[in-house]
């Protein structure tokens, strides 16, 4: 059989998608591989659905309107999606056609059964599966009936849940398009549905089998509940039996009916565990062919399984690549740095040339692996110690590794202990250079020498890339990034970032060991010296200050959409005082973005809009002199907390001493802490030098005709990129591929710790203090607020009054202009020393962090109430 509107599925494999959908091409590679038994059938192309949408009338302006649609827009999805359906529902089947399909189904026997089903050519690929978002047809009789549900098929892939999808993937609905598969019906006595991977944990090495009795769509379909099954190492390890009353069968007629389970039945298993096994190894081998685990739908005859579908499982975080077959454990690098988003090639890349211990990627997002340290009896009590201060969570899912006893670590030489290599800038750069080294003496000199060695460094970098180009720039480049990990991994300075965060544990320690009282150091860091991202923040309240009496400003910024509104500025009354103050801001934070540590983020120099929206809230929410008033009233909070405290402890036995003791350490926390946020904006002014001389190198490159747009640079490494700098060459197909995949990376959930088996570990809370429907945290922020939640994702779309909390995923620098106007924070990410920490304790704001799925059990406008001290969070009626 062949031809342009049918083709056997005999003839089909992978290189055909675009003419018959994904689900056909799968189908067709496993009816060839040995062992795999598919039922026979054939293939409507995707030409005859061309060529349908061509006959059906009028379909151009629905089309139109609906890529329009947002993905929530959901009534004008369900209204043109109906249409679209309707009209390709109605629209006859061309005589040929018809023709052909009549002949195809002779192949399949005189008044044979099908199974009818859509194969689009976005379908079960390996990126996106679109499981269960188009039809499928059960035992179909007759030319006729086949016709009508072919026909159905195509109108399937205007569903509302396959639009949805589309648009939330950025997937063009014009680029999509359906054939459709027809097999020989297959009347099993069980059916249902494999996993080659565990598709809860991402474990690799596990396999799940769900069975039910009859047609495997009862099950897909929830109609009844399965038995489910757990294999690993070719062995049934779990199982629970159902209680089957339910099922679905074929009618002789055509059609399908619900029947009621024979009572001696309900509870056998659907499967013998042997018939499991068997099963489990078949998909194994599906697994291998297809290179990635399986989601695998499957009939059993006669003790004989039939495959009826096999599609990627597309929800697994991918397992960074060793080359070799030990297992490892791995921490993620986004969760320290609170950036859990996908980075583009370009910057996954610059981050591990210019990072202080080796990285590891693994869907958009990087990765350290952390098994030497876990197989070190030293190494592990330090890791897990300082991991636990920082993030319970983190450390949580880490013993549970350990605790393991079917994922054994491979024994290595002792690594030395030492801080952990995955938190933040500071915290890698500590743990590369080996653990705390001698004390350092409590002087604001030592501070501020290392600010002006860090100033002086950058400066010396935006000088001597200014006169390099070409292949010149790239091997300047590799020498800029020795500097750059030199200067992260000063001994000076990680003693500096030590002897801060060691008092603030310290005073946290003592005080309340002493006097009963958390988190004192919240208070008695409020307003220290030398904090760059909180003088960030405050900074653009003094922006505010200049803006706010100039109205015909603040009314051009309230209608500001294009990043070049600074130069327009200057025609305004006042306009050139206010393009001044925004200007000399961006000289000094400019090079700050959301997801900053990803250089192909665009930074605030770049896109200035993005502050408008902060900056307006601002002008509306305080008054003049706000930045100055708010900074001396956390000074005077932390000199009077550091009487009370030295007053408290005065009044103890022993008190002289331990007086004594806790006023050294006041002092050295408020000398020391806020340089912990200084090497991060070391690093990003770095890299702003760094992208603004790659994307001149990117702009030469399409002047060239080398690349066809600048942004294209984004999707390459580094060392591709000085490839192509090099031989003007570049592999288009490479690119797309990556923009694909960068697309769909976003779906994916980044794990705090991931194993080699694919198992990936959010960590729990083991906590009984909590009051019942409170949402458990991290108190990284002493004190207890009540407002309205503010559900933010994206800073640029913030409105924030005076009194909000602000709820989000998680908060790096660029988020710290947002804290002076709110009242407490929630952030689904983040530990103790983290950025967004830091931040609302120099604010004395409220704040838990680390709270799963906040931002969707929290709805905006909410009212909760954040208890900063006790890390919970209660959402008021």
């Amino acid at each position: 059989m062949s031809g342009r509107y049918v083709v056997d599925l005999r003839e089909v494999d992978g290189t055909r998608v675009a003419v018959v959908g994904g689900k056909a091409a799968h189908l067709g590679a496993l009816s060839r591989l040995d062992g795999v038994r598919v039922p026979g059938g054939f293939c409507v192309t995707t030409d005859a659905f061309r060529r349908i949408m061509a006959r059906a009338p009028s379909m151009d302006e629905p089309l139109a309107r609906l890529a329009r649609c947002g993905p929530d827009d959901r009534e004008a999805i369900r209204t043109l999606s109906a249409r679209i359906r309707h009209t390709i529902e109605e629209t006859a089947v061309p005589a040929d056609l018809t023709a052909a399909v009549t002949r195809a189904l002779t192949g399949l026997g005189e008044g044979a059964a099908c199974a009818v089903r859509s194969s689009a050519t976005a379908e079960d690929l390996p990126t996106a599966s679109f499981a269960g978002q188009q039809d499928t047809y059960l035992n179909v009789v007759g030319p006729a009936a086949v016709l009508r549900h072919i026909s159905r098929c195509w109108a399937s892939l205007f569903t509302e849940r396959a639009v949805t999808y589309r648009l939330r993937n950025g997937i063009d609905h014009r680029t999509v398009h359906m054939a459709v598969v027809v097999q020989h019906m297959v009347v099993p006595h069980a059916a249902g549905v494999l996993f080659t991977a565990d598709p809860v944990t991402g474990n690799r090495k596990v396999a799940t089998v769900d069975a039910g009795f009859g047609l495997g769509e009862a099950l897909v379909s929830g109609l009844v509940n399965p038995d489910v099954f757990t294999v690993r190492d070719g062995e049934v390890v779990a199982r629970t039996i159902a209680v089957k009353r339910r099922a679905l069968h074929a009618l002789p007629a055509g059609g399908t009916e619900e029947i009621a389970v024979d009572p001696r039945r309900q509870e056998q298993p659907a499967l013998t565990d042997a018939q499991v096994v068997r099963l489990v190894r078949l998909g194994r081998r599906i697994e291998a062919h297809f290179g990635r685990p399986q989601d695998i739908e499957w009939c059993l005859v006669d003790d004989d399984f039939r495959i009826v579908q096999s599609r990627p499982i597309t929800t697994l975080f991918p397992v960074p690549e060793t080359g070799d077959r030990e297992n490892h454990v791995y921490v993620s690098v986004g969760h320290g740095q609170m950036m859990t988003d996908p980075m583009r090639p370009l910057g996954l890349s610059m981050w591990r040339l210019t990072a202080m211990v080796p990285m590891h990627e693994a869907g958009g997002r990087l990765f350290v692996d952390v098994t030497r340290r876990l197989v070190s009896p030293a190494g592990r009590a330090g890791l897990l110690d300082v991991m636990g201060r920082g993030d319970p969570l983190l450390r949580d899912a880490l013993e549970t590794v350990l605790d393991r006893d079917d994922f054994v670590l491979p024994s290595l030489p002792d690594a030395a202990p030492g801080r952990p290599p995955a938190g933040g800038a500071a915290g890698g750069a500590a743990g590369a250079a080996g653990g705390a080294a001698a004390p350092i003496e409590t002087d604001p000199a030592v501070v501020t020498g290392l600010i002006e060695r860090s100033r002086a460094s950058v400066a010396a970098l935006e000088r001597a890339v200014r006169t390099k180009t070409g292949p010149a720039l790239f091997d300047f480049l590799l020498e800029a990034f020795e500097e750059h990990k030199r200067v992260l991994g000063d001994p000076l300075s990680l003693r500096a970032l030590t002897a801060g965060m060691d008092a603030t544990t310290w005073l946290n320690d003592r005080l309340e060991e002493w006097l009963g009282e958390k988190n004192a150091a919240d208070t008695l860091t409020l307003s220290a010296p030398d904090n760059i991202t909180s003088e960030m923040g405050l900074a653009l309240l003094d922006v505010a200050d200049v803006i706010r009496p100039r109205p015909e400003v603040v009314a051009f910024l309230e209608g500001v959409e294009d990043d070049g509104f600074l130069d327009e500025l200057a025609g305004l009354p006042g306009g050139t005082e206010a393009r001044d103050a925004l200007e000399a801001y961006l000289d000094r934070y400019g090079m700050r973005c959301v997801g900053e540590i990803d250089i192909t983020r665009p930074r605030w120099r770049e896109r200035p809009t993005t502050l408008v929206p902060v900056l307006l809230d601002h002008v509306r929410n305080f008054g003049p002199g706000a930045a100055e008033r708010r900074f001396e009233e956390g000074r005077q909070k932390a000199r009077k907390k550091e009487a009370d405290v030295l007053s408290r402890l005065r009044a103890l036995p022993d008190g002289a001493r331990k007086a004594d003791e806790a006023k050294r350490m006041i002092d050295r926390v408020r000398t020391f802490i806020g340089y912990r946020e200084y090497p991060k904006y070391d690093i990003i002014s770095r890299y702003f030098v760094y992208k603004q001389a790659l994307l001149a190198e990117a702009e030469r490159l399409v002047r060239a005709d080398v690349l066809a747009e600048k942004e294209d640079i984004f999707y390459l490494t580094f060392q591709e990129l000085h490839d192509v700098v090099r031989s003007h060459q570049v592999d288009d197909r490479l690119v797309r591929q990556r923009k694909d995949a960068f697309r769909s990376y976003h779906a994916l959930t980044p794990p705090r710790v991931l194993t080699s088996d694919g198992e990936a570990l959010t960590g729990a809370y083991r906590r009984d203090d909590v009051p019942a429907g409170a949402l458990t945290g991290l108190p990284v922020s002493t004190g207890t607020v009540e407002g309205r939640a503010r559900v933010v994702l994206d800073m640029a779309r913030a409105d924030l009054r005076a009194g909000d909390i602000l709820v989000t995923t998680f908060t790096d620098p660029s988020w710290s202009p947002l804290f002076v106007g709110i009242a407490g924070l929630v952030t689904e990410v983040g530990g103790l020393m983290t950025h967004g920490a830091v931040i609302a304790r120099e604010y004395g704001l409220p704040a838990v962090v680390g709270v799963e799925q906040a931002t969707r059990l929290i709805r905006d406008g909410q009212r909760i109430r954040v208890h900063g001290t006790d890390g919970y969070v209660e959402i008021l009626p």
